[in-house]
């Protein structure tokens, strides 16, 4: 996918006020010989940008208008290092509104809906960004914010709550209680809006099914607005991603060059019109890819991107087989029974030289869990070349969270 002429103007836009601005990346672009962008080629010219930017430019290196234009801030998490402090303005606050608005509308959410919103508020963008799309489209916000589960299932019968925002991992967890005190006959949700981690299908069939909804997948990250830059509708072909705001591009992980669409690599954002914070090609890390059609179910002629099966920097290496934590789901919903949790755990065999990878799932209590434990090894050793121990766990065994799950841990690197 190449920017269009308009989307060419905007990035021609953008690199100026970042030279005027004296900020980190003038400083980039200048020593790149970056002035302008007026052509394809000019744009591949622009240098990449990442999270170890944003990182060396701490705090505020990265804000391009004076001070008194920034009317808030927001972080990543930095559970794996220094966090990241992006910039608003009030039309990035205004603009990211309307993108998560547009986000319910395509879920077929309406101003009659009553929202209750449980990812986190502060300095992540989630809680936030999930009640600004609400308001801007005009429906209830019930802002619960995360965990506290018991007063979540109160005000999900109490008030009928029509739709439930959250990560994949905590609509389990919910979903999960609701069976176990059979309270879905009291409740009216009708939608889900999950986003913040990736999740497989196994999971997905189980929240929809023990909460009888309709579920979507919204995309975003902190350093690009936050989530709502983009939502499946519900054709569930793909995820479509709000061009007038952000430009979209996959690469290469490994040598950065732009793949044909409809090839997978890493998912690379552009912002187009974002004032605070205004990003260039800003690596994702992300894996999917462009679809190449207009939806055929809602007809939309913003470009469509396949779910994201999985970070580049997910990867781990056993017995000399680079595996992602996406190939373990896959593999999982081939195996009758599985569910929608599991974990891995690596480790290093110091007598016998080798790593050990562990694989626990949880399976249903229909299955026989030894067939089901054999049906996983075979299925893993012939679709990866690599071998797993594997534990099967009765359904609810695992620890729910209620924020993303962690589900590899490598003890080779303590």
């Amino acid at each position: 996918m190449k920017p269009t002429p308009r989307q060419l103007e905007q990035i021609d836009r953008q690199i100026r006020r970042i030279l005027a601005s004296g900020s980190y990346f003038a400083q980039v672009y200048r020593e790149a010989g970056v002035t302008g962008c007026k052509s394809y080629d000019d744009f591949l010219e622009i240098p990449f940008s990442e999270k170890a930017d944003l990182r060396h430019a701490y705090p505020l290196g990265i804000m391009v208008p004076p001070q008194e234009e920034i009317v808030r801030i927001h972080s990543s998490s930095g559970t794996t290092g220094m966090p990241v402090i992006i910039p608003y303005t009030a039309k990035d606050v205004s603009d990211w509104a309307e993108q998560f608005a547009r986000c319910y509308r395509f879920a077929g959410i309406t101003e009659k809906d009553r929202i209750q919103i449980t990812p986190g508020y502060g300095l992540w963008t989630a809680g936030i960004g999930f009640q600004a799309g609400c308001e801007r489209l005009g429906a209830m916000a019930i802002p619960m914010g995360p965990g506290n589960t018991e007063k979540q299932l109160q005000m999900m019968v109490d008030l009928q709550s029509t739709v439930i925002t959250a990560t994949s991992s905590y609509a389990l967890l919910l979903a999960e209680e609701v069976e176990k005190r059979g309270l879905l006959p009291k409740l009216a949700l009708k939608r889900g809006v999950i986003g913040s981690e990736m999740w497989g299908e196994k999971k997905r069939e189980a929240i929809a099914e023990k909460l009888q909804i309709e579920l979507f997948d919204i995309y975003g990250l902190t350093e690009i607005y936050g989530p709502g830059i983009g939502i499946n509708c519900p054709g569930q072909r793909g995820m479509h991603i709000w061009d007038d705001f952000i430009f979209t591009e996959i690469v290469d992980p490994a040598t950065g060059e732009p793949v044909e669409d409809g090839e997978s690599g890493e998912i690379v954002l552009t912002t187009l019109v974002k004032e605070g914070a205004p990003l260039l090609r800003f690596r994702t890390h992300d894996l999917s890819r462009i679809i190449p059609e207009t939806c055929p179910v809602c007809g939309s002629s913003h470009p469509m991107i396949d779910v994201v099966r999985g970070r580049s920097d997910d990867m781990f290496k056993v017995h000399g087989v680079n595996l992602f934590p996406s190939q373990v789901e896959d593999i999982l919903a081939k195996v009758d029974g599985t569910g929608g949790e599991y974990r891995i755990t690596i480790a290093h065999d110091d007598e016998r030289k080798k790593d050990v990878m562990l694989l626990t799932v949880e399976a249903e209590g229909r299955v026989d869990f030894s067939q089901t434990t054999l049906a996983i090894q075979d299925t893993f050793k012939s679709m990866t070349g690599a071998s797993a121990k594997v534990t099967v766990v009765p359904v609810g065994t695992l620890p729910r969270s209620e924020k993303k799950t962690k589900r590899v841990t490598d003890l080779r690197e303590v």
